[in-house]
């Protein structure tokens, strides 16, 4: 099992950039594909980026596309959300999670096992 824990939100302004991370604990962190979603109030959990087991491959929801970038310090643990010109919409809790059973990248949610906390971010127009 893994345990996931999200850091680096907070309130930002428009066109503003935070950067997200989410450290896993225990050992193999290079074995799980990793992904990013988020929830804004009153809507559902939607996919925002995901990356391979190796960070080779990346996927972004379109919306994101140019403005967020996803990357991982197997070393270390860890992934990151960079988040660049960010957008009032982008306000949301953001979650990090973790599959074990594959290593391409996936914007599903029933096909990750472990998920973090989440992490507020809240741009401000």
């Amino acid at each position: 099992q893994v345990q996931l824990v999200e850091s680096g939100g907070g309130l930002v302004q428009a066109r503003g950039s935070l950067r997200l991370s989410c450290t896993a604990s225990g050992r193999s962190f290079g074995n799980y594909r990793m992904g990013w979603f988020r929830q804004a109030p009153g809507k559902e959990r939607e996919f925002v980026a995901g990356i391979s087991r190796s960070g080779g491959l990346t996927s972004y929801t379109d919306s994101v596309k140019g403005r967020f970038a996803i990357s991982r310090d197997n070393a270390r643990n860890t992934v990151y959300l960079q988040m660049n010109s960010l957008k009032p919409e982008d306000t949301a809790v953001y979650y990090c999670a973790a599959d074990s059973d594959r290593s391409l990248p996936t914007s599903r949610m029933d096909e990750y096992d472990y998920w973090g906390q989440g992490t507020q971010v809240v741009v401000s127009s």
